[in-house]
């Protein structure tokens, strides 16, 4: 069975000359970045994934910066530049019962409390205080649904499907 990866950091550069990564974090749990910890990397040029183990970590402006054992030079991790850190699908965490993973909510179809369809889940934004989720909807722009409980009314990942109330404004052109 092929294994399930899933993206928590984005290498975007190199920080210093001792093997340090400068990396965006796509995960809420930073323990995935604490040391010892395994991570799997992939890019454009590498078939399989490369196997790294965290050796240390720590928060500079908004990135994360990494070490990985046995890679402590810049020479070491220049070509992980534009590369995507994963955790295996069997390393991901429980969470609890109104919390769900973008892989969960992205693809799942959307539709009105009177069960009208309205489209699909694109893609999730995180700006700030609560996620949007971006609706690719038939002949229309996209809709912007904020995740909150005055709209989002019923979540099911099981069946791909969200149920969401309609507010003035909400779904127009």
């Amino acid at each position: 069975m092929k294994e399930n990866y899933f993206n928590v950091g984005k290498v975007v550069n190199t920080h210093g000359v001792r093997g340090e990564v400068r990396v965006i974090s796509t995960t809420d749990f930073d323990e995935r970045f604490a040391p010892g910890h395994t991570l799997y990397f992939f890019n454009d040029q590498e078939s399989e994934p490369v196997v790294l183990t965290v050796h240390s970590h720590r928060k500079h402006k908004q990135f994360d910066l990494l070490t990985f054992e046995d890679r402590y030079s810049i020479n070491d991790v220049e070509w992980m530049k534009g590369g995507y850190l994963k955790v295996a699908g069997e390393d991901q965490h429980s969470l609890s019962d109104d919390e769900f993973y973008y892989h969960e909510i992205i693809g799942c179809d959307v539709y009105l409390t009177d069960d009208t369809y309205i489209g699909h889940v694109k893609e999730i934004l995180s700006p700030g205080a609560n996620d949007v989720w971006v609706i690719q909807r038939h002949g229309q722009r996209d809709a912007l649904i904020p995740y909150i409980e005055q709209i989002v009314k019923q979540v099911n990942v099981e069946d791909k499907k969200i149920i969401i109330e309609n507010m003035e404004g909400l779904l127009s052109e």
